[in-house]
């Protein structure tokens, strides 16, 4: 057939290639570039077309242009292409939250290989301080007052109450007020006794027999005594000091 009105389309089996009589060269521009590149060349006869719905609607008996079926094939291929990225985004997207995934849960791991490896080390720490304090030989037993008392019973009964202070906590600097305070009541006599009240030995005990509590020999020993009485001034005023102030302002303590 022969004509530039006649139409004739050859369709491959793969469906990518179209011959056309009559189709211009701002036709075949189209095929492989923008639609609005070269218009007004001339004539030729042969396109190739890369996508194959093209080549059929070009083939259904000239009922869609040369022109319209490229526009379609435009269109197809933009839409096409959108397609593709959006795929590509997801994918990407996809990645991204599996690698977030992994980092999180290395973050996890390590932390929890961080917690146990501490609680090993504390585990051990015990274990040593344990293992420490069963060697170490066990402490002496600090004497009791009493037995104090019979260590430190010698010399005047000035000196037993100096050494006694230490034990009851008080700096040697409570004497200055102690000793004052003993020989306003008693001169620091063991035996002194007031004749008025009944009051007895260096601390004066009212009753006297309340410093059995410190020693059968409460009558006769200073240690005893003195024990004593600096019990009760612990007990009442907290120090000599307090004693001496209550005595001064007073008159007795």
């Amino acid at each position: 057939m022969t004509g530039k009105r006649s139409k004739l389309v050859t369709v491959a089996a793969a469906g990518t290639i179209a011959v056309a009589a009559g189709v211009s060269a701002a036709t075949a521009t189209l095929l492989s570039g923008p639609p609005d590149a070269a218009a007004g060349a001339a004539d030729v006869s042969l396109a190739v077309v890369d996508h194959p719905q093209v080549a059929a609607r070009a083939a259904q008996g000239g009922m869609m242009t040369a022109a319209q079926s490229l526009s379609q094939f435009h269109r197809m291929r933009a839409s096409l292409a959108g397609r593709q990225r959006e795929h590509d985004i997801a994918v990407a997207r996809a990645a991204m939250r599996a690698a977030a995934a992994r980092a999180a849960a290395a973050r996890a791991a390590a932390a929890r290989a961080a917690a146990a490896r501490a609680a090993a080390a504390e585990a051990a720490a015990q274990q040593a301080a344990q293992a420490t304090a069963q060697q170490q030989p066990a402490p002496a037993p600090q004497p009791s007052a009493q037995q104090a008392v019979v260590t430190v019973a010698s010399g005047s009964p000035q000196q037993i109450a100096e050494q006694m202070l230490s034990q009851y906590g008080w700096p040697a600097s409570q004497f200055s007020c102690l000793q004052p305070l003993w020989e306003r009541e008693s001169g620091w006599s063991v035996t002194a006794e007031n004749p008025s009240s009944g009051a007895y030995g260096i601390p004066q005990a009212l009753p006297g027999s309340q410093m059995a509590s410190a020693g059968a020999d409460w009558q006769t020993d200073a240690a005893t005594q003195i024990h004593w009485g600096l019990s009760y001034i612990q007990s009442r005023y907290g120090s000599p000091c307090g004693a001496w102030a209550h005595e001064e302002a007073d008159g007795w303590y």
